[in-house]
């Protein structure tokens, strides 16, 4: 969880083994390769509970290694301590949006910001789209969407 005088992120999609781990994995890249890893808590998870304690997709984990990047992630619900401790929870699509407005209604004084990870995208595409039912492609896809928008919402947050 978040500690006292660091930023933190969580990453949220529908089951947090697809687009969710990219975006950490990516973004805990950025920050370790600027140096300033040591200034966030970085972390993932789903919307729902299908797959907690799995791993990433077997195609996310090829695309990750193919670009040089490791993670030993597994898939965790996001919980109501996540909008407490958690300063940034970025999501995918309108649909994790929705859930997690709906999940942080629930909680008292919440202070997470919540947002699509896509308005941080420079090429204006709002929507990460889940590439589960598609092909490797398609996660490469998610993977140049998540440089992108990690880069600059580490930029906009140093």
């Amino acid at each position: 969880m978040a500690a006292t005088g660091k930023n933190s992120v969580l990453f949220v999609c529908l089951g947090n083994i697809c687009r969710s781990p990219i975006a950490e994995a990516v973004f805990r890249k950025m920050a370790t390769d600027a140096g300033v890893l040591d200034k966030w808590v970085i972390d993932s998870g789903a919307t729902s509970d299908w797959n907690i304690g799995s791993s990433p997709d077997a195609r996310g984990l090829t695309c990750l290694r193919k670009h040089g990047i490791e993670t030993s992630h597994r898939a965790r619900q996001v919980t109501k301590e996540d909008f407490m401790s958690f300063q940034y929870i970025l999501c995918m699509d309108q649909s994790n949006l929705s859930d997690l407005n709906r999940k942080a209604k629930s909680v008292n004084n919440y202070k997470a910001k919540i947002e699509l990870l896509g308005s941080y995208d420079p090429q204006k595409q709002l929507i990460i789209n889940d590439p589960y039912y598609g092909s490797q492609e398609d996660f490469e896809k998610v993977y140049d969407q998540c440089v992108r928008c990690c880069k600059a919402f580490l930029e906009a947050n140093p």
